[in-house]
């Protein structure tokens, strides 16, 4: 068999697969994942028909499997077996106690298919990997924030909260429409409806005091998660450009990003970085003074008044407290 020939069954293999997957899967969808084009995608699937599969195709929406076919359980390469690992391992400290241990359970399902080889591998390496997150991503007296917020989206139904919001003193009460969640600036955010402010807002899960399932339907249609985190990104922001010291710029490669890097251009001994940030005088301005004894501000005049008067401060504060020794 020739290489194009094994390409190919490798791929229909896959198409497989994937249709085993999911409910619906789209002919685009396929092309896309396999690089190949919709009619190389049609010739598979008249493939998989001849051989006997039953594939249902709905015109205008994809392909799915005749409700209950299923092929035998399929067997992993050592690689795949491997990045199992390091999945278990993230779902076990990036997610809340529930869905980490439902996806044990589904590691277990997972195991019990694989080749005594791949056991050993996986058995190997699960006692060297670790994850250690930089803080708490939960409120450890809810368990299960991830599955409630999962529940909610699928089902359509409001979630009550009581949250605690970075400047407030008392928790406050919510009733929101959870549309989206995405993990950012290690962080994990709900994107919802408020009722409560009569908008979208963000939710961190670290600081949800209490989360409880309600039987009340969404009242709004709601536009896809993707569209409202684009408009949430366009709120209005402020051009900041900074020069560091070369030696300096690349401790802050990977900080930078949470500030709204854009690009860098190195000038001689310098590297000049241009940000767009929604919010120079607080998280901008605390961040550039961990470095700001290696980089000047070229723009704007408002940041160097800001951090010009966090330094007067604590200088200020510094000398009171060698006053009082």
């Amino acid at each position: 068999m020739d290489e194009a020939s094994l390409n190919r069954f490798d791929r229909i293999v896959a198409i497989m697969i994937q249709l085993q997957s999911k409910r619906i899967v789209k002919a685009r969808e396929l092309a896309d994942r396999f690089q190949v084009s919709l009619r190389t995608i049609y010739r598979d699937i008249r493939s998989l028909e001849a051989s006997g599969v039953p594939i249902i195709s709905k015109a205008g929406v994809g392909y799915a499997l005749m409700e209950g076919y299923r092929l035998p359980p399929v067997m992993f390469t050592r690689e795949e077996a491997g990045s199992f690992v390091a999945a278990e391992k993230l779902m076990q400290n990036f997610t809340d106690k529930a869905l980490g241990a439902s996806y044990a359970s589904a590691m277990y399902k997972i195991k019990s298919v694989l080749r005594g080889k791949e056991k050993d591998w996986i058995d190997t390496l699960e006692s060297q990997v670790i994850v250690a997150p930089a803080h708490s991503l939960f409120n450890h007296n809810i368990p299960n924030a991830l599955e409630i917020c999962f529940e909610s989206m699928a089902e359509k139904k409001q979630v009550f909260l009581h949250y605690k919001s970075f400047s407030a003193e008392e928790p406050s009460q919510r009733k929101i429409e959870p549309i989206g969640l995405y993990h950012e600036n290690n962080h994990w955010y709900v994107m919802a409806y408020c009722h409560l402010r009569s908008a979208y807002r963000q939710f961190r899960t670290d600081r949800i005091i209490l989360i409880e399932r309600t039987n009340c339907l969404f009242q709004l249609e709601h536009h896809s998660f993707e569209a409202l985190r684009q408009n949430d990104d366009s709120c209005q922001k402020v051009k900041v450009r900074i020069s560091v010291d070369k030696g300096m710029a690349k401790y802050i490669q990977n900080s930078r990003e949470y500030y709204g890097f854009v690009e860098e251009v190195t000038n001689g001994s310098q590297v000049e970085m241009t940000f767009m940030t929604s919010e120079i005088q607080k998280g901008f301005a605390r961040w550039y003074l961990m470095f700001g004894d290696y980089a000047t501000i070229l723009e704007p005049e408002a940041l160097k008044t800001h951090v010009a008067a966090l330094i007067a401060k604590t200088s200020s504060r510094l000398q009171d407290s060698f006053s009082q020794k």
